[in-house]
């Protein structure tokens, strides 16, 4: 289950990731927090996860262009440097009660740093450890994000309530000084360097013609976007839910979504101890937790409803996991970046239509029938992708190109 912490350089990553994943949801929660209590408006909050995310959705494919033609750790250092100083001006900004105008256009450049950091990361965390064991630490990274949400939020609700907001943008500062010291000190020799993109493979124009010959790829996007958007919403069903059939208003949020965060835990475990995150994996994941969420709102009382919510919490972190660990093994070295950044993309662009779309089903429908609707599509997905992956006997490997295929991909398919 920890066979990737045996990795000196691996271990040193993770020790940074945590602190970087409580700094970054320490901020989080002040930055929201600042725009609830200066205007009152949820949609206001709303509208500045929308401009830290809108980067991502119109520039990610050039993001990945750029992770592959350079080395991951340069992007890195920069992008962390440029955050560290962006959180210093938002704690300046908070204390001396400048215009939120000034703070959204800080989220908005932010997110353009993540935006072109995000796939360098990715690129990089595939070096501090050998291919083999690459599934094992995204599964243990899964683990580090949930306890580093969960100590985020957690410090930044003490701290924010003692000391006051500024605070929590100091705090995440110093998480990108651990990042940048950390990616000095490891060992280069113990690096596993992926192969950066020739000038003829470089470029978007390049990695979209790359990704139009790799059905499987396509379809892992496509399977992924419908799972995301209609199965990980969870934080629209679950309010509607508690709001109205079960009844219990904001304690019982609270509590179910105390519960969908042991849940991804225990998912980031049952990945970390899977031998091989494979296809048939993956899709048995989305088929059992497709029709537990078509479940879910069937079942009378909070205690059931909670009941269903941790395997489905579980079975979505199995489920990106796997996906995530396919999407990198099943590619070319020069393509991560564009795969890992269409990849993101994808995710923006699921939660920034699934939230609306299920927020619009329960409104008109309830939310019991939302989540009997959605958990069926995502069963009827996943049964169609399971018809396409599978190839008739004695057929030609269209998969991907000679040159490009991988033999975790041919075996996760088996």
């Amino acid at each position: 289950m920890l066979r990737a912490l045996g990795n000196h350089n691996y271990r040193l990553w993770a020790t940074a990731d945590l602190i970087s994943v409580t700094g970054t949801w320490m901020q989080v929660l002040g930055l929201n927090w600042v725009v609830m209590d200066r205007t009152g408006s949820a949609a206001s909050v709303g509208l500045s996860v929308l401009l830290s995310t809108l980067p991502s959705l119109l520039l990610g494919p050039w993001a990945g262009a750029l992770a592959d033609r350079f080395k991951p750790q340069r992007i890195i250092v920069l992008g962390e440097s440029l955050h560290l100083v962006i959180a210093l001006l938002l704690a300046l900004m908070v204390f001396t009660h400048v215009p939120l105008s000034a703070i959204y256009g800080l989220t908005v450049v932010s997110g353009l740093i993540g935006t072109f950091e995000g796939p360098a990361l990715g690129r990089f965390a595939g070096q501090v450890v050998p291919r083999k064991d690459l599934g094992n630490a995204l599964a243990l990274n899964s683990i580090i994000s949930s306890t580093g949400r969960v100590l985020g939020m957690s410090l930044a609700g003490v701290l924010a309530a003692a000391t006051g907001a500024a605070l929590l943008f100091v705090f995440n500062s110093a998480t990108f000084v651990a990042v940048i010291v950390t990616i000095l000190v490891m060992r280069k020799g113990e690096l596993h360097e992926l192969a950066v993109s020739t000038p003829e493979r470089a470029g978007v124009r390049a990695g979209l013609a790359y990704l139009r010959r790799q059905r499987v790829l396509v379809l892992l996007f496509t399977l992924g976007f419908v799972l995301s958007s209609l199965g990980r919403n969870y934080q629209v069903t679950m309010a509607a839910m508690t709001e109205g059939p079960l009844g219990t208003g904001a304690a019982g949020y609270g509590m179910l979504s105390s519960i969908f965060a042991v849940g991804t835990v225990i998912g980031g475990i049952f990945a970390a101890r899977a031998r091989e995150l494979t296809i048939p994996l993956l899709l048995g994941a989305a088929a059992v937790t497709s029709v537990l969420q078509a479940a879910s709102g069937l079942i009378p009382g909070v205690l059931g409803f909670a009941a269903l919510i941790l395997p489905i919490a579980a079975g979505a972190v199995l489920i990106d996991t796997t996906k995530t660990t396919l999407l990198q093994l099943g590619c070319a070295d020069d393509m991560r970046g564009r795969v890992l950044a269409v990849e993101g993309a994808i995710a923006a662009a699921a939660g920034a239509t699934g939230a609306p779309l299920l927020g619009w089903l329960c409104d008109e429908l309830g939310p019991q029938p939302a989540l009997l609707m959605a958990g069926l599509t995502t069963l009827i997905v996943t049964g169609i992708a399971a018809t396409v992956l599978r190839k008739p006997s004695g057929s030609k490997a269209r998969d991907a190109e000679p040159e490009t295929a991988t033999p975790e991909l041919a075996a996760a398919a088996a």
